[in-house]
C-alpha cells in the first residue's frame, strides 16, 4: 500500500526529470556565452537529454517489472543526482552534452516506476486521485522548470550562474532517495520476463533515427547523416511492429505488447496525447526563446511570465477529477476547448500587442491556456491507464511516458525549427504568430480525438 508520504516521494522523483527537460530553455543564452557552445551544441544540450530519455523509457518500465520498481526507482534517483552534478561541473560544451545524455538515461530508469508503483499499489478513488496528482506534477513541473531556471540563473546562486540549474537537483535527489527507502513499497510483475533484445534494439533505432536528425539537423546545417537517419526511420518502425507482433504470437512477451495497444482506453488516449505533447513541447521551447530574444526579457522575467500558466494548471488538476464524475469524457473535451481558447487569445496578444508587451501582457491568455491543460492532461493519463492490467503496469507506464516525451521532443524539433527558420526573415513576432497557428492545428486535433475516448472514466 502506498502511503501519502510514499506518494509524495515518487512524485518528487517524477518531477525531477520533467523539470530538467525544460529548465535549460531559459539558461541557453547564458550557457552559450560561458561555454562558447554555438547553436548546434545548444540543440544537443536540449535534444541529447530528450532522445536518451525517450529511447530508454519503455526498457526502464520493463526492468522495473522484472527486478522491482522500488529498486529501479532508487537506482535511477542516485544516477540522476550524480549526472546532474556532472552537468553542473561540465568544463566545456561536449562534456555537458555527454552528461545530459547520461542524465536522460537516468531519468528513464526512474520515471516509469512512478506510474507503475501507483498502478500496483492503489485502486478505485485512491488511484484516480494519485494519477491526478501525477498528471498535475507532470504539467506544473514543465512550466515550473522554466520559472525555476530563470530564477536560478538570475540570482547567480553562490556564483554558479547557469550551473545551479543542475546542481540544485543533487540535494533534492538525496531527499527523495532517503524518503523512498522508508516509504515506497517494493512491487514487481508476478510473472517477470526477460528483456526483449530485438524489440529494444529496433525501438531504439526507430526513435533515434527520427528524433536525432529532427532535433540536431537544422542547427548542424542538415548534413548527409541527418537525411540518412530519416531514411532509416520508416524501415526501423515497420520492422519493430512486425517483430513485436511475431514475438507475441509465439507466446513471448515483447517490449511493447501489441495487445496492450488494442485496449481501447490505451489506444484512444495515446492518440490524443500525441498532438497535445507535440504542441506542448514546442510551445514551451518557442515561448522561452521569444520572451528573451524577442521581448528582450531577462531570464528571471521570462521565467516569471509563465507563472500564471503554472498556477492555473494546478487549479485545473484539482477541478478535473470533480468534473469527470459528472461529465465523463466531456470533461476532457472541455479542457481541450479551454486550451484552444487560451492559445487563440495568446496568438492575438502577441500578434497585435507585441510592442511594449512585457512580462505581464501575456498573463491572461497564459492563465486560460494553463487551466485548459490542467483539466485535460490528468484525465487523459487516467483514462490511458484505466484498463491496463496491474501485471503490465510498468510497460504501460513506459509506453505512455515514451509517447509523451518522444512527441514533446518532436515538438521542440518541429515547431522550434519552424520558428527559428522564420524569425530571421519575418521577425520574432510574425514567426511566433505562425508557429502558434501551427500549434493550434495540433490543439484542434486534440479536441477531435477527445471525442473517441471511452464515454465513462474509471
Amino acid at each position: 500500500m502506498l502511503t501519502p508520504l510514499g506518494l509524495i516521494t515518487v512524485l518528487i522523483g517524477a518531477a525531477l526529470p520533467m523539470i530538467d527537460f525544460f529548465i535549460v530553455n531559459v539558461a541557453l543564452p547564458t550557457i552559450d556565452r560561458d561555454l562558447h557552445a554555438g547553436p548546434a551544441m545548444l540543440e544537443m544540450v536540449v535534444g541529447g537529454y530528450g532522445v536518451a530519455y525517450a529511447v530508454l523509457l519503455v526498457l526502464g518500465g520493463r526492468l522495473g517489472d522484472m527486478i522491482g520498481r522500488r529498486r529501479l526507482f532508487l537506482w535511477g534517483t542516485v544516477a540522476f543526482g550524480v549526472t546532474s552534478v556532472a552537468c553542473g561541473l561540465a568544463p566545456d560544451a561536449w562534456t555537458l552534452v555527454a552528461a545530459r545524455v547520461a542524465q536522460g538515461a537516468a531519468s528513464a530508469l526512474m520515471l516509469p516506476q512512478v506510474l507503475a508503483t501507483i498502478q500496483a499499489t492503489t485502486s478505485g478513488q485512491r488511484r484516480g486521485k494519485a494519477l491526478s496528482m501525477y498528471s498535475g506534477t507532470a504539467g506544473v513541473a514543465s512550466a515550473v522548470g522554466q520559472v525555476l531556471g530563470g530564477v536560478l540563473v538570475s540570482i547567480d546562486l553562490l556564483g554558479t550562474g547557469w550551473r545551479s540549474i543542475f546542481l540544485v537537483n543533487a540535494p533534492v535527489a538525496v531527499v527523495a532517495l532517503l524518503l523512498a527507502v522508508r516509504t515506497v513499497p517494493e512491487t514487481r510483475s508476478a510473472h517477470p520476463t526477460r528483456v526483449d533484445g530485438p524489440g529494444t534494439a529496433l525501438l531504439s533505432i526507430t526513435l533515434v533515427s527520427l528524433l536525432l536528425p529532427l532535433t540536431e539537423g537544422r542547427a548542424a546545417g542538415w548534413p548527409a547523416w541527418s537525411w540518412a537517419l530519416l531514411a532509416v526511420f520508416p524501415f526501423a518502425a515497420t520492422a519493430f511492429v512486425l517483430v513485436e507482433r511475431r514475438a507475441e504470437r509465439a507466446g513471448r512477451t515483447p517490449l511493447v505488447p501489441p495487445s496492450l495497444l488494442r485496449i481501447k482506453s490505451m489506444r484512444s488516449g495515446l492518440s490524443m496525447l500525441v498532438p497535445f505533447s507535440l504542441g506542448w513541447g514546442g510551445f514551451m521551447f518557442v515561448v522561452a526563446v521569444a520572451l528573451q530574444d524577442g521581448l528582450r526579457l531577462g531570464p528571471l522575467a521570462a521565467g516569471l511570465a509563465l507563472l500564471p500558466l503554472c498556477v492555473t494548471f494546478f487549479i485545473g488538476t484539482l477541478i478535473g477529477p470533480r468534473l469527470v464524475g459528472r461529465l465523463g469524457r466531456r470533461a476532457v473535451t472541455a479542457g481541450a476547448l479551454v486550451q484552444a481558447t487560451g492559445l487563440i487569445s495568446l496568438l492575438a496578444t502577441f500578434s497585435w500587442g507585441w510592442d511594449g508587451l512585457g512580462a505581464i501582457g501575456p498573463a491572461p491568455a497564459l492563465a486560460v491556456l494553463g487551466l485548459g491543460q490542467g483539466l485535460l492532461l490528468p484525465l487523459t493519463i487516467r483514462i490511458i491507464l484505466s484498463e491496463v492490467p496491474v501485471a503490465q503496469a510498468g510497460v504501460g507506464g513506459g509506453v505512455l511516458v515514451t509517447t509523451q516525451q518522444s512527441f514533446m521532443a518532436l515538438g521542440v524539433a518541429t515547431l522550434g525549427t519552424l520558428f527559428l527558420s522564420l524569425a530571421p526573415s519575418m521577425g520574432m513576432r510574425d514567426a511566433l504568430t505562425v508557429t502558434l497557428a501551427a500549434q493550434l492545428v495540433a490543439v484542434a486535433a486534440t479536441v477531435a480525438l477527445s471525442l473517441r475516448l471511452p464515454r465513462t472514466v474509471r
